[in-house]
């Protein structure tokens, strides 16, 4: 996993409305990127909504926020209609998930797969991690997000 000051991995993803991202070209701007393991899961769709209902906030300071998890971009699409979603979502059709090292080992039930780790990182104008937010408990963490990347 990429930590705080290291230059973040670039990558192109597809998202949500037919479009890509490539990570490097939103410079200057900062970004929010939060690794997600299900499109339409409980804790998935509260961290949407929160992130949605906060991105004008994020806007306001010239970020941009992406939720990012394995799901194709019809799902994501389908996620996005049926919560008035306003995040973008990328779907990790390359290696993003491995690269920002939140691709891991999870387990329920005794069983064992592999499986996104909520995860969330916060990169500056410059392509640098700020901060990161690991294992990522949803209730208030939009908030707290929001009021690292006022610190930057």
């Amino acid at each position: 996993m990429p930590n705080q000051n290291d230059i973040a991995p670039d990558f192109t993803l597809p998202r949500d409305g037919g479009t890509a991202v490539t990570l490097s070209a939103l410079r200057p701007a900062p970004v929010v990127l939060y690794f997600y393991p299900k499109d339409d899961t409980s804790g998935c769709t509260k961290e949407a909504i929160a992130f949605s209902a906060l991105l004008a906030d994020f806007t306001a300071r010239g970020a941009h926020v992406f939720g990012i998890s394995k799901d194709d971009v019809q799902k994501h699409e389908k996620f996005v209609k049926k919560h008035g979603l306003t995040v973008g979502l990328l779907s990790d059709t390359a290696e993003a998930c491995e690269a920002y090292g939140v691709w891991k080992e999870k387990s329920m039930y005794g069983k064992t797969y592999m499986g996104i780790e909520r995860t969330t990182f916060l990169i500056d104008g410059s392509g640098r991690i700020a901060r990161v937010w690991p294992k990522v408990k949803v209730d208030g963490h939009a908030e707290e997000v929001l009021e690292a990347l006022k610190a930057l």
